[in-house]
């Protein structure tokens, strides 16, 4: 196995050039475990650990741009407000350690169903930078999913970042294992709700081949909320409409039978999830409305 270690971006991009099959490892946190108990053997490995500027972030005024090696602690510690969906899936990656090397960016690329970054980047709305020496491509996240560990680049393109809109609404996450922490989720959810634009989108995980964004589901309660004009009376939603937007959260899975769990416990903790989550999201909107009002 060649190990290859590039001194910057440029040198990593005319490395993968020049090796297409060549895997590449920042935190170590999927690939090693995937060599280590030998379900992996790459001709060529590419550190991107010396490139600064993966780890790097930017807060702009309508999005936040996301180097693809920042680690999930950063993401808790320091973006919680621009990115709270993500903020609270981090909280449930692995251990303080694995926290500490894991990134959005190796999870994207590893493109594993239940990764726990998924579901929150499907809900705020995100695109992923990939870049080869041929140029830059944005890619719509829900796009990027191809199949079970499967994703879009091309065999010379690299994830440089990744663009997540700012929260300007309230956001959730929440996920099922078998234990409360250091466990692969049996299924997972998030929820955003988009005040700006009258919207709501969520993120399945860990309940399909690729992580899913429940658009039936989406469009109901987009309708739902309009017709009543919830966004403006900040009035409790409808237990009858919460229960059909759980309803249809579960028939948007595809979920098999595993170890894990069973595809029906998945299709019914995702019914349990998203009304939770759809409950806590706009009792913090409805408060976040009345002090608006007050102020």
């Amino acid at each position: 196995m060649d190990f290859l270690r590039p001194a910057s971006w440029e040198e990593a991009l005319a490395a993968k050039a020049e090796h297409p099959t060549a895997v590449p490892i920042a935190g170590g946190t999927d690939v090693m475990v995937e060599i280590n108990f030998d379900h992996r053997r790459p001709d060529v490995l590419l550190d991107l650990n010396r490139i600064g500027e993966l780890q790097e972030w930017e807060v702009g005024e309508e999005t936040v741009r996301l180097g693809a090696s920042v680690p999930y602690t950063r993401i808790i510690e320091r973006l919680r407000g621009e990115l709270p969906g993500l903020a609270l899936a981090g909280h449930t990656v692995g251990s303080p350690q694995i926290r500490n090397r894991g990134s959005v960016g190796g999870n994207l690329g590893a493109a594993s169903p239940a990764g726990d970054s998924h579901p929150a980047l499907l809900a705020a709305g995100a695109e992923v930078e990939a870049v080869s020496v041929r140029g830059t491509r944005m890619i719509p996240v829900e796009e990027f999913y191809t199949g079970v560990k499967r994703n879009c680049l091309e065999a010379d393109e690299l994830i440089r970042a990744v663009h997540i809109k700012k929260a300007d609404g309230p956001q959730q996450f929440s996920k099922v294992g078998t234990r409360n922490a250091m466990v692969i989720a049996v299924c997972a959810f998030g929820l955003a709700l988009h005040p700006e634009t009258r919207t709501v989108k969520t993120g399945i995980g860990s309940a399909a081949p690729t992580p899913i964004r429940a658009r039936a589901a989406e469009e109901f309660l987009n309708a739902a909320l309009e017709e009543a004009g919830l966004w403006d009376n900040g009035r409790i939603i409808p237990p009858s409409v919460a229960r059909q937007f759980a309803e249809l959260v579960s028939g948007a899975a595809n979920p098999i039978d595993d170890v894990r769990g069973s595809a029906a416990y998945r299709r019914h903790a995702l019914g349990v999830m998203a009304r939770r989550t759809l409950g806590w999201t706009w009792d913090e909107y409805r408060g976040n409305e009345r002090s608006a009002r007050c102020a």
